[in-house]
């Protein structure tokens, strides 16, 4: 029974993330985006509980890889598709809509199969990247489609990037908590129901600053690789001829 709890905690995520889509579809954004980052709440405590009671599992990983699809990858998309696509070309806004969580299904099986480093994350995480997402969409009044699409863009590209992100994941969970995690969670569920476009703007601004983290580390290696090619160009020439 004890090695079922983290499991529970997961497909409390992928309940969270059909209910998302659902709400998206009915046109009740707001919530929608609550049930993402509630969802959010719960991806992060399924591994911390898993490691406090030494019940870690391949089931548990693969499941967990499946349910972030659902709820980081598809729910996010299609929330921004019904509130920000509306008024552009629909295959056009099919295909971008549909590479946003093929690029976190890739992101995911890169994770399950490759080595990472340790106290970092190989590209964008998922659940960040479809946390900002949902968030994103709560400005589509402000924010026109354009810049709507390259926004989710670069998400999708940071999420198969390279760049390393802070692991805070291993921030362990002392096995006397988890009596209080439903806690933890009713009381979040509560203040998002009560409170749902304060908190998902609120939410936004640090899934913002960790996302935005990845292109500042991009660009500041692309700026370096940059620098050396200028300062030995023979080298750099010949090492594109191999």
């Amino acid at each position: 029974m004890t090695k079922s709890i983290p499991n529970m905690f997961t497909l409390g995520n992928l309940f969270l993330g059909m209910i998302g889509i659902i709400l998206a579809t009915k046109g009740s954004t707001n919530m929608a985006a609550i049930m993402i980052i509630i969802a959010m709440l719960l991806d992060g405590l399924d591994g911390r509980v898993a490691r406090a009671l030494n019940a870690q599992s391949e089931f548990g990983k693969e499941l967990d890889s499946l349910s972030d699809v659902i709820s980081f990858g598809v729910a996010p998309a299609l929330i921004m598709y019904t509130v920000a696509f509306g008024g552009i070309n629909e295959a056009f806004a099919w295909t971008i809509t549909a590479i946003f969580p093929m690029c976190g299904a890739l992101r995911l099986a890169r994770f399950n199969v490759r080595p990472g480093i340790p106290g970092y994350f190989i590209g964008l995480p998922i659940p960040a990247a479809g946390g900002v997402l949902a968030t994103l969409a709560l400005f589509h009044e402000e924010i026109t489609a354009p810049y709507m699409i390259i926004a989710m863009l670069l998400l999708s590209y940071l999420m198969i990037s390279s760049v390393k992100y802070p692991n805070f994941k291993k921030i362990g969970l002392p096995k006397k908590a988890i009596k209080y995690t439903p806690i933890v969670v009713i009381a979040a569920v509560m203040v998002a129901v009560f409170f749902p476009e304060q908190t998902s703007k609120l939410i936004f601004v640090p899934l913002l600053l960790y996302a935005g983290y990845g292109l500042k580390q991009n660009f500041r290696k692309l700026s370096r690789k940059k620098r050396q090619e200028d300062r030995n160009p023979d080298e750099a020439y010949h090492s594109s001829d191999r």
